[in-house]
């Protein structure tokens, strides 16, 4: 199998995450960067996109997923491998990062970044 990349860089969103309280009620920026590996060979020689692993729905996966307060930023980018692997299933590995811009820490940080790379469990155990 022959494994190709999609990355959905930089997507920006406003949430709500956080384990203070005033996280809760002003949210921050956060920026999301995902890659997902695929066999597109069939989409390459079709060029359909039924044949391929949409992006845009990629997108819209990231944004509901960040419409749901979480804690910490694990949570968040766990929910969203496990969405891309359950609604995507021709996805083979995917790596999600979720940077908190600008947080509320002592100290000039610019961002604080959670990341995951996840093998699809359909996948786990055959060869890629």
């Amino acid at each position: 199998m022959s494994l190709q990349r999609i990355d959905l860089e930089a997507q920006r969103e406003y949430a709500y995450h956080g384990c203070l309280e005033e996280e809760a009620i002003i949210g921050s920026e956060y920026r999301i960067d995902m890659s997902v590996w695929a066999d597109l060979s069939d989409s390459a020689l079709s060029d359909e996109l039924v044949d391929t692993v949409d992006y845009v729905a990629l997108r819209i996966i990231v944004s509901e997923e960040m419409a749901q307060r979480a804690k910490l930023l694990e949570t968040v980018a766990h929910r969203i491998t496990q969405r891309i692997f359950r609604e995507h299933p021709t996805v083979v590995r995917s790596e999600v990062k979720v940077c908190k811009l600008n947080p509320p820490i002592d100290g000039d940080v610019h961002a604080v970044c959670v990341s995951f790379l996840e093998e699809n469990p359909l996948f786990t155990g055959k060869a890629l």
